[in-house]
This record gives C-alpha cells, sequence and structure tokens, in this order.
C-alpha cells in the first residue's frame, strides 16, 4: 500500500491516475475536437446512450452538474443534430433526451475507441489486475468527497 502521507508518492499516485485517464480519453478527445465539440459532450453522449428517455433532471444528477453548466454543451449537441429532446406525455414541463441516429453513431464511435484501448491494456495486466482496478474505481466511486461548509 502506498505510503500516502509522503509527498512525493502523494504526486506519484494522482500523476499516475491523471496519466492513466489522460491516456483513455486522448483518442475520443481528438475525434470530438474536430466537431468544435468535448470530454463534457462526450459524458452527455454517454449517459443518454446509457438510458435513452433520461430526463434532464436524471442526467443533472448522474453529471453532478448545475443547470447553467449542462445548458450550453447540451443545446449544442440537440442543434448539431445528435441528441433530441422532447415533452414527456405525462408532464409537458418534463424534457426526456434520447441520441439521435448521428448521435448514437458517434456516441458508438468513442465507446469503441476506449473499449480496444482497454482491452489492450486489460489483455496485459490480467484478470486479478483488473478485478482490483475496478474496485478502487468502485470505491472511488462511491465514496465522493465530502463537501466543504
Amino acid at each position: 500500500m502506498p505510503d500516502l502521507k509522503n509527498s512525493a508518492v502523494q504526486r506519484h499516485v494522482m500523476e499516475v491516475f491523471f496519466r492513466g485517464y489522460q491516456a483513455f480519453t486522448a483518442k475520443p478527445d481528438e475525434m470530438l475536437a474536430r466537431r468544435g465539440l468535448s470530454r463534457v459532450h462526450h459524458r452527455i453522449l454517454f449517459f443518454i446512450a446509457s438510458d435513452p428517455g433520461l430526463s434532464v433532471s436524471a442526467l443533472l444528477a448522474r453529471l453532478g452538474v448545475s443547470k447553467q453548466a449542462l445548458n450550453t454543451p447540451l443545446r449544442q449537441l440537440i442543434e448539431m443534430g445528435l441528441v433530441d429532446s422532447r415533452p414527456a406525455e405525462d408532464d409537458k414541463r418534463k424534457r426526456l433526451l434520447a441520441l439521435t441516429a448521428d448521435g448514437e453513431q458517434l456516441e458508438q464511435r468513442l465507446r469503441r475507441e476506449q473499449i480496444r484501448h482497454l482491452r489492450r491494456v486489460f489483455g496485459d495486466m490480467g484478470e486479478a489486475a483488473v478485478a482490483a482496478w475496478l474496485s478502487v474505481n468502485q470505491a472511488l466511486a462511491d465514496r465522493p468527497p465530502k463537501k466543504s461548509a
């Protein structure tokens, strides 16, 4: 177990984490940039693809952002014809989101790139390392930092 009281170890652990995430997102970031999009657009596409018909409020909760932070990138995706927004049948004030055919194609291409990358690395690391990596990431997700007062 790394000594996280040691500043050099802290920096090393964080750098490895940041570099891993950078490698995981590099190709999709490049693909998105060619369209004038960014990682926030990718996250929106990912979560809508995972749950077609997702409400805007549910998307806000999954992303952990404010309505104001979501407004511009979501509007851009809608204007580009990648996301469809329609009123819910039971409550016209509620907006439901789904990917268009073009949005689905883009999301699948982005995901394919990341899956290729994971397959290569997972194949090199072996099952036990992958299981440990998944456990650490799940623990990070399950234990968000406490909000400061």
